[in-house]
């Protein structure tokens, strides 16, 4: 049975960091896609960062993140990280961990065969 187990989240003033954790289980976590994605209130449900967990990890960023988060994974604890710096009130959201079905093709949710049940960052002005 797969689990995806997000843990990290909370409330920081603009210009704080977070660090969010995703403990997998039940499946092989090397060479697949891990993902973030986050679901503002009354948003869409949007990709943030997604990493393939073989060798060094090819990364993806939105660009609305890109310079300020960092995915990566740790492959002996089959999980896979978020480091947000420079959280602005923009990031605030639910914030859920996925297994995806490939890396290539963009941020589609159809990708997702998995999902985490999320953790809240909120980020206040």
């Amino acid at each position: 049975q797969v689990q995806l187990v997000e843990s990290g989240g909370g409330s920081v003033q603009a210009g704080g960091s977070l660090r969010l954790s995703c403990a997998a289980s039940g499946f092989t976590f090397s060479f697949k896609c891990m993902g973030w994605f986050r679901q503002a209130p009354g948003k869409e449900r949007e990709g943030v960062a997604r990493i393939y967990t073989a060798g060094n990890g090819i990364t993806y960023y939105a660009d609305s993140v890109k310079g300020r988060f960092t995915i990566s994974q740790d492959n002996a604890k089959n999980t896979v990280y978020l480091q947000m710096n420079a959280l602005n009130p923009e990031d605030t959201g639910m914030y859920y961990c996925a297994r995806l079905s490939a890396c290539v093709g963009g941020w589609s949710t159809q990708l997702v065969g998995n999902w985490g049940q999320g953790t809240q960052v909120t980020v206040s002005s």
